[in-house]
């Protein structure tokens, strides 16, 4: 995007709601709020719930413009014909990294929900509701999961039901049961619908047994056969027997105990994957461990990036080294198990600013929806200012035929400056690799290597790894 002061564009992700949308400016993310949504949002801030959440590191924080800064961003929305009659203008902080549910782990996409639900209870404290329960409105500050729509939140109505129920099951409850139940892999399945996954789709998915759960028989396999009954009907109503009855507090409150219950009550079998056991079945001495550890400390924070990006992280031991000289850390990996191991040890050390994800480097998540312009892929969410990319490269270059020239290029995109471990064909790791297929790899070799990233980076360090055959090297990207 154009980044000159005069500019001013509405968030791709955003244009759904025309009378409070975000955009940009300047390189500046804000937030416009119409008067069509200025009741609401005073609401919100005049009841004391948005102080209480953001205290609660549950909702991001904003700031309101003053009058001068917002009469500026007016004249700039209004030369592109955007907007209407403004009540206020809000700058956001800024998240490091945006990230989808279908890139998260199974713990982090519960813990997700489990916010959206204490969200929605203490909104209901304060006579307030959730009017939209979307995966995509909440984000992970590190790993905090936080909403990140301030206009989510309306007056609750006694006797009006959630309006928001449908939203929750499709976009939370659905994925992770049918991860919980059937595969990890289900995750996958919000990429393509990224509006929910459709219930009939999931009740038809799911194994007979979840029938006896009380709480997926009511919020999935009910649900599914209720929007079934009222399609057929033609019915205008709303999709369940709970939006077509006086719905009172105490009924919402219950519904919001089933439904936490039946989130909480979800667990997945971890499977052993190929590389979830990487540093467990290593080829590194203790020697060589802690000094690759120290060559990454010390190159780090020479350069205190703010942004990093981790690639092939596995369990993220690398990531939260590199965090010691970084701002923010990416920590992602293809692998499901170590990417929520990854998550769950961040969580448990207290850990700020790094960000377990799952990418496959081979099928990262691309633009979707709208335009192929509402999710953004991988590389349109950078660029970063460093990349790790340790013990990853002879899994690009021989189990994935990625040749060394397509592998300068893609790093180059990513980030200015590489940290990249060379890892020759005598490494055990390599070889475990080329014992299930022929070595058709001639060109993979240390001066190939040198002088395709030569022709795109400077060299800055290189470091030989003791005890081992692996070398680590620094590259800034040429201009």
């Amino acid at each position: 995007m154009n980044e000159s002061s005069g500019d001013a564009r509405i968030h791709p992700a955003s244009f759904r709601d025309p009378s409070a949308f975000l955009f940009e400016s300047g390189g500046v993310l804000y937030r416009w709020v119409g008067e069509r949504a200025a009741d609401d949002y005073r609401l919100l801030m005049d009841s004391g719930l948005y102080t209480e959440l953001v205290e609660e590191s549950v909702l991001v924080d904003h700031e309101e413009l003053g009058r001068g800064e917002s009469t500026a961003l007016q004249s700039r929305l209004r030369d592109k014909e955007l907007g209407g009659p403004t009540h206020v203008i809000l700058r956001p902080r800024r998240l490091p990294f945006i990230s989808y549910p279908y890139e998260w782990s199974f713990q982090q996409l519960k813990h997700a929900a489990l916010v959206t639900l204490h969200i929605q209870r203490r909104a209901l404290a304060r006579d307030l509701s959730l009017k939209d329960a979307s995966a995509y409105n909440v984000q992970f500050d590190g790993v905090t999961p936080v909403l990140i729509d301030t206009l989510s939140f309306e007056r609750y109505v006694d006797g009006r039901p959630w309006v928001a129920y449908r939203q929750f099951c499709q976009h939370f409850l659905a994925p992770l049961a049918l991860m919980a139940y059937r595969d990890i892999r289900w995750g996958l399945a919000s990429r393509e619908h990224i509006d929910g996954l459709p219930l009939d789709f999931v009740a038809a998915s799911l194994p007979r047994r979840t029938r006896l759960r009380p709480g997926l028989v009511m919020h999935l396999h009910g649900h599914a056969a209720s929007q079934k009954r009222h399609a057929a009907a033609g019915s205008a109503a709303a999709s369940t027997s709970l939006a077509r009855r006086a719905f009172s507090r105490r009924a919402m409150e219950g519904l919001l105990d089933s439904l936490e219950g039946a989130v909480r009550a979800l667990r997945w079998k971890r499977e052993d994957t190929e590389w979830a056991e990487y540093y467990d079945d290593t080829n590194y001495s203790g020697t060589a461990e802690e000094h690759k550890a120290r060559v990454v400390r010390q190159w780090v924070g020479e350069l205190r990036p703010r942004k990093l990006w981790d690639l092939g992280a596995n369990d993220g031991r690398y990531s939260r080294v590199a965090k010691e000289g970084a701002s923010f850390v990416l920590s992602a990996d293809g692998d499901p198990v170590a990417v929520d191991r990854n998550y769950r040890q961040c969580r448990a050390e207290g850990q700020k600013g790094i960000l377990p994800l799952l990418v496959d480097l081979f099928n990262p998540s691309p633009a979707l929806g709208w335009e192929h312009n509402e999710r953004m892929s991988l590389l349109q969410r950078g660029p970063a200012d460093m990349v790790l990319a340790l013990a990853l490269m002879h899994h690009l270059c021989i189990s994935n035929n990625v040749s060394f020239d397509r592998l300068v290029s893609f790093f180059a995109r990513c980030a200015e400056t590489l940290l990249i471990e060379w890892v020759p064909k005598g490494d055990s790791q390599v070889q475990r690799l080329l014992a299930t297929r022929e070595d058709i790899f001639d060109g993979y070799g240390r001066e190939a290597f040198e002088n395709a990233f030569g022709a795109r980076f400077s060299l800055l360090k290189r470091e030989e790894i003791p005890e081992s055959k692996r070398s680590l090297y620094l590259y800034r990207r040429l201009s």
